[in-house]
């Protein structure tokens, strides 16, 4: 029996252990928050000018009626009649409720179920929030005072810093005055009764009051005036009036449209920006710009983009693709009958359209006028022709090309096979068109002329050599149809015969290495090669003559 002893109180000692170590301990609101071990946590009963228990009509609870008032936790609720669960507590407050959270926040509503263990309040019709500048109005709200949180879900309209949110469902956290709101959200500034600047509806907003900045991360739509941004990814200031949408978003104004990776808008100074990849179409005149940024100011028209900046024309049947490192935009008389834009187009312009290509260093376009022009050594392809000079000038009529003129050191080259070129050179020239097929070239000043006519059996027999003042050019179906000038001298070559050194001008030059091929090719720059630059001719000014000159 001695030596058993031990043995059993063994085996009682473990199975001790074994049922405390599979025995759940029941953890309670007290020893799960850190914060108020140590701490009444108990709901008190502060005042009441009636207080009854009637076993009959409940079992555990007291009945309060007038002036009641309780305190938990430094959180004090008032209302005018109550059931007060000690046992469990709670308490269901009804009438004129009102709980007031240190002096920053008040609840009010119909109805309050409050649990003291859970610090949960839930009330209910009529319910208001308000905290600082910020109110929040619905009839049925959560609010849950462990997480400083409070969430409604059959409807909710809050009104902050001049600005109305409305939404299904929602929350609102007074500690990081951070709101959300889902379903049918709708955010109105200014807040009624003024009529509205600009609505926000989205399916998904997160908007802080203490910034007063929506985060919208749901398709949304922003009207601002004649202004609307569509945007799944981005942020609005609703005291700036200033939105920056991320995502492909969509700024659209008066016909104009403006997609990029980013868009920020400034409602407020109508200035707006696009970053990566973006696109603005003028629907109304039929043209679009792209590239990796643009910014733009609504209220002068004024717009500039750089970084692989595309302008792209589509009023005409082929569409017209040009580039440049930068491009511009200036509007005159805005909002007037005279208005007109000019475009400026700077550095490595290149342009594309299947019946036409061009290569410059500027240009500058003049809706007034209707005219572009391309400054240092610019190069105009036309179908086989080669145009070139200082300076070429395009005048269109309705978006159709209706005449250009070449001006100093012009040269045509129209390439007949590799070795023969039809060569005008002179010191200025003129070409009109006539639905979009020209018709008539005019040469002035010093005319050279290599030109290789066809007989009837369209074989190349001889070449023209001529010297003038003044060629005109009549052209039929593409052809040369007749030449006129005045006294000429020149020489008729057999091609058989044709002296090696008279085959070309002297500043004969075919570019064909330059011209783009394509509407990707605008964006490889590729100059003249070096020595054929042409070298700006010195327009020279007679001296004036001084008063002191002239003889007595």
């Amino acid at each position: 029996m001695n030596h058993r002893l031990p043995a059993i109180c063994t085996l009682i000692l473990f199975g001790v252990c074994l049922l405390f170590a599979i025995t759940p301990v029941r953890k309670t609101a007290n020893n799960n928050s850190a914060r108020t071990a140590g701490k009444d946590s108990r709901v008190h009963l502060l005042h009441a000018d009636k207080l009854y228990f009637d076993e009959r009509l409940h079992q555990t609870a007291q009945f309060l009626v007038g002036n009641v008032r309780f305190s938990h936790e430094g959180t004090l609720m008032y209302c005018d009649s109550a059931l007060f669960y000690e046992a469990s507590n709670s308490f269901d407050a009804y009438g004129n409720v009102r709980m007031l959270q240190g002096d920053t926040l008040t609840l009010t509503s119909d109805v309050l179920y409050y649990n003291g263990i859970d610090r949960l309040a839930r009330a209910r019709y009529n319910v208001v929030l308000k905290h600082l500048k910020t109110t929040l109005y619905t009839d049925s709200l959560d609010y849950d005072r462990i997480y400083d949180l409070g969430y409604f879900f059959e409807g909710g309209r809050l009104l902050d810093q001049g600005n109305e949110l409305t939404s299904d469902w929602g929350e609102y956290q007074p500690s990081t005055r951070q709101a959300v709101f889902n379903y049918n959200v709708r955010l109105v500034n200014p807040e009624p009764p003024e009529p509205p600047k600009t609505v926000l509806v989205s399916d998904t907003l997160y908007y802080n009051t203490n910034t007063a900045i929506a985060h919208v991360v749901g398709p949304s739509n922003i009207e601002n005036g004649e202004s609307h941004i569509y945007s799944e990814l981005g942020y609005y200031n609703t005291k700036t009036d200033e939105s920056y949408m991320l995502n492909r978003s969509i700024l659209t104004n008066e016909g104009k449209r403006l997609t990029g990776d980013s868009v920020v808008w400034n409602g407020a100074a109508k200035t707006g920006e696009a970053f990566g990849n973006f696109i603005y179409t003028d629907t109304e005149n039929k043209n679009m710009l792209s590239g990796n940024y643009c910014y733009y100011v609504d209220s002068i028209g004024y717009c500039e983009a750089y970084d692989s900046a595309m302008v792209i024309d589509f009023s005409q049947k082929d569409t017209l693709f040009a580039h440049a490192d930068t491009f511009k935009v200036f509007t005159y008389y805005i909002d007037t009958d005279s208005m007109y834009r000019v475009l400026h187009a700077y550095r490595k312009v290149r342009a594309f359209r299947e019946d036409m290509q061009a290569v410059c260093d500027s240009m500058v376009y003049n809706s007034q006028d209707s005219c572009l022009v391309m400054y240092y050594d610019p190069i105009l392809w036309q179908n086989g022709q080669q145009m070139l000079g200082e300076e070429i000038r395009s005048f269109f009529n309705d978006s159709t090309l209706d005449s250009v003129q070449v001006l100093r050191q012009a040269l045509s080259v129209e390439k007949i096979d590799s070795i023969h070129y039809n060569q005008i050179a002179g010191h200025e020239m003129h070409f009109y068109f006539q639905n979009g097929e020209m018709y008539l070239s005019t040469t002035h000043g010093n005319v050279y002329f290599n030109y290789y006519p066809f007989n009837e059996d369209s074989v190349m027999v001889e070449m023209n050599h001529t010297e003038t003042t003044l060629l005109k050019l009549y052209i039929q179906n593409s052809k040369v149809d007749y030449v006129w000038m005045p006294a000429a001298t020149g020489i008729m070559y057999p091609v058989p015969m044709i002296p090696p050194d008279e085959l070309y001008l002297s500043n004969f030059a075919w570019f064909d290495y330059i011209r783009p091929t394509d509407k990707m090719d605008v964006f490889n720059w590729r100059g003249k090669k070096a020595g054929s630059e042409l070298k700006k001719s010195v327009q020279r000014v007679a001296p004036k003559q001084k008063l002191s000159d002239i003889k007595q």
